[in-house]
Parts: structure tokens; sequence; C-alpha cells
């Protein structure tokens, strides 16, 4: 299996491209990331390293995932498409991305990000797209766009054109600032479908809230209208999204449009396997400590199918 949806978390150092705000820096969840990961912000080059030899290792471990695609974050962009940095939380550069890509490439694709918003958005993708880039990915909430906007219509055309898919967060966002959470309806996704593009909605297109799933139908719906719209199973065992975990198991007809994913560094609970799944099964689980099998496991026992990107990439 690939995972799909893994984070490269990175700070500041050199010219890597990276940024992180100071207020992110204080905010309770990065600070909690940084105690988990025994990452030292006062030492950037040992900390970017550590995350990533401690990422390689764990898919290393794994019995099911051997690879992942990196995703990067780009910023948020001003009206004439220039970096917005006093709007901007987190910034994981496309070069660096690419960078870890081709140096280990027996793990790593690259999956880069890039605001359709900027002034290079198409310039920037045929780039990443010659250094074999994997997938764009996007955080409209965050990033502070509307993927429904006819301004980006070339944008969506070049994507088709050079087969990349598009990875977008769909729901409500918490781990970043969320400047517009009504452009994480998947409903919004239409126009990149419509142009050809192969769409990846991230979490399954569960809504975040908690119990309230109001994105459910529109999942329905895209599966059933588009063959180029697929949705990835990353942090599906949240609590905050684990009650559209167990929604997709009333609907397997929409499991080969799922793709694996995790949403790493973030954790994956056993709680939705809970009563669902045979005693045995769920310590099993339980003993799990790879992030990336547990991902695979509570899903599995709940009957929940789901492919790798391959089928969307060649990888």
């Amino acid at each position: 299996m690939i995972d799909c949806h893994v984070h490269l978390a990175a700070l500041p150092e050199g010219n890597n491209g990276c940024y992180v705000s100071s207020k992110l820096l204080r905010s309770p969840l990065f600070r909690f990331l940084i105690w988990k990961h025994g990452l030292d912000v006062n030492h950037p080059r040992d900390a970017n390293q550590k995350y990533v030899d401690d990422l390689r290792n764990e898919l290393r471990q794994s019995l099911h995932v051997k690879k992942a695609v990196l995703l990067g974050m780009d910023g948020v962009y001003d009206g004439g498409g220039n970096p917005d940095q006093s709007a901007t939380e987190l910034l994981v550069g496309n070069d660096y991305v690419l960078q870890l890509a081709d140096r280990f490439p027996e793990t790593f694709l690259a999956g880069v990000p890039i605001n359709p918003q900027r002034r290079d958005a198409i310039k920037e993708l045929h780039r990443c797209a010659d250094k074999s880039a994997t997938l764009v990915k996007v955080l409209p909430n965050t990033q502070n766009f509307d993927p429904a906007n006819n301004r980006y219509k070339a944008f969506y055309r070049t994507l088709a054109q050079r087969h990349l898919p598009l990875l977008s967060h769909v729901g409500y966002e918490f781990s970043l600032i969320g400047k517009d959470q009504s452009v994480g309806d998947p409903n919004r996704l239409r126009m990149p479908l419509d142009e050809g593009v192969t769409v990846i909605a991230a979490h399954a297109c569960s809504y975040g809230l908690m119990l309230y799933e109001k994105f459910c139908p529109a999942l329905l719906e895209l599966v059933e209208t588009y063959p180029n719209f697929y949705a990835d199973i990353s942090a599906l065992t949240l609590p905050n999204r684990f009650k559209m975990l167990l929604r997709l198991r009333e609907y397997p007809e929409v499991h080969q449009r799922l793709l694996f994913g995790t949403d790493y560094p973030l954790s994956v609970f056993h709680l939705p396997a809970w009563g669902r799944t045979g005693i045995g099964t769920l310590r099993d689980i339980m003993k799990t400590t790879n992030r990336f099998d547990r991902q695979f496991k509570v899903c599995q026992s709940l009957g929940v199918g789901f492919n790798s990107i391959e089928q969307v990439v060649r990888a």
C-alpha cells in the first residue's frame, strides 16, 4: 500500500523554503506534536532530519504500507497573486518535498502544494510535473481560496493535461486556522472534475464536526456522477470524524473509490472498532503501535474497503 496523505512537517532552516508563524508555534496542537515526536525547535536542522528519519522508520516497520505521498503546504496569496506571509501559518515548499522524494524514491512520492491563487501557479505546476510530482495538494480553508472560482479553470485544465490528481481538504479545518470553512464543501470541487481532473477528496468528505456528517450525500452523488472522483480515508479514526467511517460501512459501492491514507503525523485511534469487531481483533488493533498498520486494521476490521493510490497515478 501507498499512503496518499502524509504531511511533511518542517521548521525553517537555511533555504529549505519552509515557514512557521510564531502563533502556530505557540498553539497547543503544534506544541503537542513537537513534544510527541521529540523535536527540538531550537535546532531546526536536527528536528527536520529526525522527523524524516522517524517517518521512514515507521514505514519500513509497517506490514501493510511501504510508501507515502509527502504533502507540503502552500501559503496564502493576495489579490495580485503575491505571497501574503502575514496571513500564512505554515509553509512547506515544493523544492523541499521534491528533494526528499528524489532522495528516497523507495519511500516517498511528492505531493506538491500549489495554491491556484499564486501568480505563477501554472508555471509552478509545469515545473513540479517535470520533476515527477505525484499529485497537487490544496487546503482551501486555510489558503483562503474558493475551488469553484472560474478564475482557476486554466489551472485545472493544466492539471488534467499533466495527469496530476488534485488532493483537496474537505470539511472543517482545525489543525491550522480556517479562514473560510465554507470552502471545505466537496461540491466546490465540481469545477476541476468537470475539467477532467482526477480529484481526491480528503477525509472521505467528512464534515469534521463530531456526529454531524452533512457531506455524506455529496460523497455518494460525486462518486455516482464522476468516474474521476475519489476520496481518501485519512483521519477517519479521529473522534471528530469517525462517524463518517461508520457511515461508509453502509455504502460498499463507494469503497472502490476510497484510497488509503492516514493524515500522519496525527494519531490513529482504535475507538471506532470498540463493540464492532471481535475481542481478538480489537486486542490486536490495540497492540498495533505502527500508525499505518493500525489505520489499515481498523478500517479493514469495520468492513470498509479501500485501494492504494496506484490505481489513480503511476507510482
